[in-house]
C-alpha cells in the first residue's frame, strides 16, 4: 500500500477523481448526464476485465448478468421493495445466475465458454419478450422510483460507485487471489501442478464480476426510471464493454474505466457525423488495438517508463 501511494499514477487518478467530482458546479446538464453513464459502463467494463484480464476466460455475454441485475432491481420495485434492496437483490440475483452459468461453462475450453455465455443472452432477451405482461417486452419496464430527479446527485452516485468498485476491483487484482487468476489465465495446467484450485479461484472471478455488473444494471435502471432490452441486454451493448476493457488496457481495471469514458464521449462528439459516428469510432478503436495491443494504460505505462 505504501508503495501504491508513493506512485505518480496513483496521485494522478486521485487529482482526476477531485477534478471530475467537482465538475458538475461548472459543466452543463448534458455532459453531466453523459458523464453519468459513461461511469456505470465503466463498472461494467471493469467488471469484464477482471474475468478476462486476469482468469483469462472470455465472457461474450456480459449484459447476461447486467440485465439479471436490471430487470430484478425494476421488478421488484414494481412490487414496492425499497431502492437499496432492490439494488442489494439485482447484484445477488445476478451472482446466483453467473454461478449457475459459469458452474458448466468453466468446464468447457476455447472458445466454447464464450459462446455459451453469448446463448445466454440470447435466452435472457427471449425471456423477456415472452413474458411481456411481466417485464415489459419490448417496449420496456417501468421503474417507480429512480435515485433522483437531479442531475447532479445522480453524477456523485455514478462517480462514487465507480471509484469505489474499481477501488475494490484493483485491491483484489493486486491480492494473492488476483496473483492465482493471473496464473490460471495464463497456464491453467501449470497453476493445477503448483496446487492452486483453478476452477474455484475463476468461478469467485465470476461472481465478482457478476455482483458488480449486477449492481451496475440494478441502479442504471433506477437512474433511467426504466428498463429494456435495448439498454440493458442488448448484445451490441456487450460489445461495447468489450471493446471498452481492451482499448484502456487488459489486465488494469483502472483502463477498463478510461476506455469506456473514451468510448461514451467520442460516440457524442461525433453524433453530428450521422452514421459515420460509429464508423469512426470503431476505427480508432480497431487501431489502438491492433497496434498498442496493451491499450490506454500500456501507453502510459510505457510513457512513464521511458522517462
Amino acid at each position: 500500500m505504501r508503495g501504491l501511494l508513493a506512485t505518480w499514477r496513483f496521485w494522478a487518478i486521485v487529482a482526476i477523481i477531485v477534478l471530475l467530482a467537482l465538475l458538475p458546479l461548472a459543466a452543463s446538464a448534458y455532459i453531466v448526464g453523459v458523464l453519468t453513464a459513461a461511469y456505470y459502463f465503466g463498472v461494467y467494463a471493469m467488471s469484464w476485465d477482471l474475468l478476462f484480464g486476469f482468469a483469462g476466460e472470455v465472457n461474450f455475454g456480459p449484459t447476461f448478468l447486467i440485465g439479471l441485475g436490471a430487470y430484478t432491481a425494476g421488478l421488484l420495485n414494481n412490487q414496492g421493495w425499497p431502492v437499496p434492496a432492490c439494488m442489494l437483490a439485482g447484484a445477488l440475483v445476478a451472482m446466483l445466475g453467473g454461478v449457475l452459468l459459469a458452474l458448466p461453462a468453466l468446464r468447457l475450453r476455447g472458445p466454447y465458454f464464450g459462446l455459451v455465455t453469448l446463448v445466454a443472452v440470447l435466452i435472457l432477451q427471449q425471456v423477456v419478450v415472452i413474458n411481456a405482461g411481466i417485464t415489459g417486452g419490448e417496449i420496456g419496464l417501468t421503474v417507480p422510483d429512480v435515485l433522483s430527479i437531479d442531475p447532479n446527485p445522480n453524477y456523485w452516485y455514478a462517480l462514487g460507485f465507480m471509484v469505489i468498485s474499481g477501488a475494490i476491483l484493483v485491491t483484489l487484482s493486486r491480492s494473492a487471489v488476483g496473483l492465482i487468476l493471473q496464473a490460471s489465465g495464463q497456464d491453467a495446467v501449470e497453476a493445477a501442478a503448483l496446487g492452486f484450485n483453478v476452477a474455484k479461484h475463476k468461478l469467485a472471478a465470476f461472481c465478482i464480476s457478476a455482483f458488480f455488473s449486477g449492481l451496475a444494471g440494478a441502479m442504471v435502471a433506477f437512474y433511467m426510471g426504466t428498463v429494456s432490452v435495448g439498454a440493458v441486454i442488448d448484445i451490441a451493448l456487450g460489445v461495447q464493454v468489450i471493446i471498452a476493457a481492451v482499448l484502456g488496457g487488459r489486465r488494469t481495471i483502472i483502463g477498463a474505466a478510461f476506455g469506456a469514458v473514451f468510448l461514451i464521449l467520442a460516440d457524442e462528439l461525433l453524433r453530428p457525423l450521422g452514421q459515420l459516428n460509429t464508423f469512426v469510432v470503431a476505427g480508432v478503436a480497431l487501431v489502438v488495438i491492433l497496434f498498442f495491443p496493451d491499450g490506454f494504460m500500456g501507453m502510459l505505462a510505457r510513457a512513464g517508463a521511458r522517462e
